[in-house]
């Protein structure tokens, strides 16, 4: 082979290299730019994850706070319609107290040894328990505090008197009890407070 025919061959494997060389640096760039649009669109896939999970996130916490005040508003109703049910009968039991306190004072004056008013004097007494037997069905007591301490939150002392046979501060009679309705004061008691001869009693009730 001469030296012409020599240096076309090499120029021709040369050439043909170069040619591949081309076409591997063509594909090459065909899958990265294929790659990267891929990549591309998983980061979008991605952001729209990200996004409508917060978003579920956000409306998650809405309805919780919807449920939870809704909750709240439920209990502050209850709270509403117990209070106004437990005292619906303040009023009214505020004004049977004076038959009760009429009962009591004609069980009082009266003479227990006169037999000819004696059946009269039981029908009253009846009459007075089953008073008070249906007014505490309806949440209502009655205060009663001969010979307790004096309690300002129950208890309007009217007078004080020395008593040696008592101790200071002693409620030593009772002139009118007083009544609570469900733990409510409806009204104190009026009563006589045993004092020491040095000093006395706060009769703020």
């Amino acid at each position: 082979m001469s030296n012409e025919q020599t240096n076309q061959h090499e120029e021709e494997l040369e050439a043909g290299v170069e040619v591949e060389q081309q076409d591997v640096e063509q594909n090459a760039e065909q899958e990265v730019v294929e790659l990267t649009e891929d990549q591309q669109r998983i980061v979008e896939l991605e952001a729209a994850v990200v996004a409508a999970e917060t978003k579920f996130a956000d409306q998650q916490d809405s309805v919780l706070r919807s449920i939870a005040e809704a909750d709240n508003a439920r209990k502050r109703a209850q709270g509403e319609i117990d209070k106004a049910r437990k005292f619906a009968l303040e009023k009214f039991a505020g004004e049977l107290l004076p038959v009760a306190d009429n009962l009591e004072r004609a069980i009082q004056v009266a003479n227990p040894d006169d037999e000819a008013i004696k059946p009269i004097v039981d029908g009253v007494e009846l009459t007075l328990k089953s008073f008070i037997s249906t007014i505490e069905k309806f949440g209502m007591t009655v205060i009663d505090p001969q010979g307790q301490p004096f309690n300002p939150e129950q208890h309007q002392a009217m007078s004080m008197q020395e008593n040696a046979e008592l101790p200071p501060n002693t409620v030593m009679a009772v002139m009118q009890k007083g009544y609570e309705i469900n733990g409510r004061l409806l009204r104190p008691a009026m009563v006589m407070v045993t004092r020491a001869p040095e000093g006395g009693v706060d009769t703020q009730a």
